[in-house]
């Protein structure tokens, strides 16, 4: 356990995970980046897997969630500029794990909320990442109307599609031991604050921008990976959007998977091993000729 001072003198509970198996081929170091109204130790079966596999692991909780809420604030409730501050305390973790690690490829896995924000960052610091995998997620600024932005976000209301539900989270996964850990945990269920969503879709504008997006470098490898029964996608419309938007603006090496039936979170789906056994298969190959010298 460790923290990141990021700015506005804001400190992030942060996470790392050591390799139990060094000098492997195709390993490097992964920052895995959480989603809304959750944590990162919700992860730690992902990290002990790709540790077992030789890679270094780094973790965060985002500003207003988890070990990092400021006391003054509510969960969710991410202060004064919040969005673009969480988007930017990208950069104080990934230094962190290229400082530790200078000679090995650094990575980015981020699911859902920090997919957004992992999809801001690149228009900016695309170069300082070798390799992107992005979970539960889609082109943000089309899932804009689906939302009513006057208010926090009420995350339940992804589940209606899943009426009769047992739970108002039941679109997040078919396990409802992982559904029921979730509803049970105190630093889950929540949105972010009105503010910060509304920032969130002003800064989703630039995703759709093909100039913007234009500023991607090319070759960095980006894997997009959802359930086909996520309602963040809407059918897998909002998956195709962005998978198009990449490809249009250039990036060459953009893989697709889809998991037939799987719901939000597919790194906690009843099939979990097979989805983190592709994603390690896959920042295997990533990562390969990627180390720095």
């Amino acid at each position: 356990m460790s923290s990141f001072r990021c700015g506005e003198g804001q400190q992030l509970l942060g996470y790392h995970w050591a390799a139990t198996r060094t000098h492997v081929d195709g390993a490097g170091v992964v920052v895995l980046v959480h989603g809304m109204g959750e944590h990162i130790r919700r992860y730690e079966h992902v990290a002990q897997a790709l540790t077992d596999e030789g890679f270094a692991v780094y973790g965060y909780d985002h500003r207003g969630h988890g070990g990092s809420i400021d006391g003054s604030r509510e969960p969710g409730h991410l202060g004064t500029n919040g969005w673009s501050a969480l988007v930017d305390d990208l950069t104080a973790v990934i230094d962190h794990a290229r400082s530790s690690h200078p000679r090995e490829p650094v990575c980015i896995v981020a699911h859902s909320m920090g997919s957004f924000a992992v999809q801001q960052f690149l228009l900016d610091h695309g170069s300082d990442v070798d390799a992107v995998a992005l979970t539960g997620t889609a082109a943000l600024d089309l899932l804009e109307p689906a939302l009513d932005l006057s208010s926090d976000l009420d995350l339940s209301a992804f589940n209606a599609l899943f009426q009769p539900a047992r739970t108002d989270f039941d679109w997040l996964s078919r396990d409802e031991a992982a559904v029921d850990a979730y509803v049970t945990d105190p630093l889950c269920g929540f949105g972010i604050d009105a503010a910060s969503l509304k920032d969130m879709f002003a800064g989703a504008r630039r995703l759709a921008d093909p100039g913007q997006l234009a500023r991607i470098p090319s070759d960095l490898p980006v894997y997009v990976a959802v359930g086909s029964k996520d309602p963040v996608n809407a059918e897998l419309t909002l998956l195709w959007a962005l998978v198009d938007r990449y490809r249009s603006a250039g990036l060459c090496d953009v893989c697709v998977r889809v998991y037939d039936d799987a719901r939000h979170e597919i790194l906690n789906e009843v099939n979990r091993a097979d989805v983190i056994a592709d994603l390690i298969q896959w920042l295997r190959r990533a990562s390969a000729g990627r180390t720095n010298a």
